[in-house]
């Protein structure tokens, strides 16, 4: 696992490796993001990365990504993803469009079957006496959690 000191020390040097400019703000892990990569804080232009990203080949081009909005924010030009110049800034330096898909399974299954045995799959619980089997109309049972791991 990467440390804070080694990420802040990361960012610098693929800033002035790629972008010549240097990376004067702090680079931190947040646990918090689960689905993205990484994010640039435009208030204090600092930049947050996932940690559980952190040891993919893909997390240079996630930092390049996230170095391509804060050097184009800073520069006053167009930093959004939509941006031309953000487009074309990412292209130059070889950074990911997009994060990596962490494969995550579902933390549970519910299992329902209806009268004719027909059967219904849930990640989130319901209950089972509000509604009714989407293929014949039948009243829903409550079979139980599936074992997922």
């Amino acid at each position: 696992m990467i440390t804070q000191q080694q990420l802040q020390l990361y960012v610098v040097q693929i800033s002035k490796q790629y972008f010549n400019r240097p990376f004067n703000h702090s680079a931190r892990f947040n646990k918090r993001l689960k689905t993205t990569g990484g994010r640039y804080l435009l208030r204090t232009h600092d930049l947050e990365f996932n940690p559980q990203m952190a040891n993919l080949t893909e997390f240079e081009g996630i930092v390049k990504h996230e170095l391509v909005h804060y050097h184009l924010h800073l520069q006053q030009k167009g930093f959004q993803h939509n941006d031309a110049a953000f487009k074309q800034l990412l292209i130059a330096v070889g950074g990911s469009r997009y994060a990596p898909r962490l494969s995550q399974a579902p933390r549970h299954l519910w299992r329902y079957r209806c009268e004719n045995d027909h059967q219904i799959m849930r990640q989130r619980r319901f209950s089972a006496n509000r509604y009714r089997c989407g293929q014949c109309g039948a009243q829903i049972f409550f079979v139980g959690e599936v074992d997922n791991r």
